[in-house]
């Protein structure tokens, strides 16, 4: 089961699909000394454009850097951060238990080490509350 289980804050961030996207958007981050912990990116056919997903150790400072350096499209979505023990068949047992639920999964990333260090799985859901309730059992 999961180690832990909490509700976070991600950020999402809408940008032109061309070279060198996620270089400037992490220029402007480290420059502000922020590090990210967890990132999803994706292309979509609509418009060319790209979607970045971000947790980070600062997000009101990654948003305000953001927005100062002209993006526009950026918002704060909440999220369950599900720390899992790294080890096989742990991510299966969790989604699961959201099934077994009638909870649907909308999407999800991770962030992983070797060493024995846990596995952060970042989720959002048709019901966070709820998967909350369930996984923090």
């Amino acid at each position: 089961m999961a180690i832990t289980v909490t509700v976070g804050h991600e950020i999402e961030v809408v940008v032109k699909n061309e070279v060198g996207a996620l270089a400037n958007i992490t220029s402007f981050l480290v420059n502000h000394g922020v590090n990210i912990e967890g990132i999803l990116g994706y292309a979509t056919e609509v418009g060319h454009e790209a979607g970045m997903l971000f947790i980070t150790d600062n997000n009101g400072l990654a948003i305000m850097a953001l927005k100062e350096h002209g993006y526009r499209n950026v918002r704060e979505n909440d999220i369950l951060i599900v720390e899992l023990e790294n080890r096989p068949g742990a991510l299966k047992n969790i989604s699961e238990i959201l099934a077994q639920n009638s909870i649907n999964i909308e999407y999800i990333y991770a962030t992983t080490c070797k060493g024995g260090c846990p596995t952060k799985v970042l989720l959002s859901t048709s019901d966070n509350s709820e998967a909350f309730k369930i996984l923090g059992k």
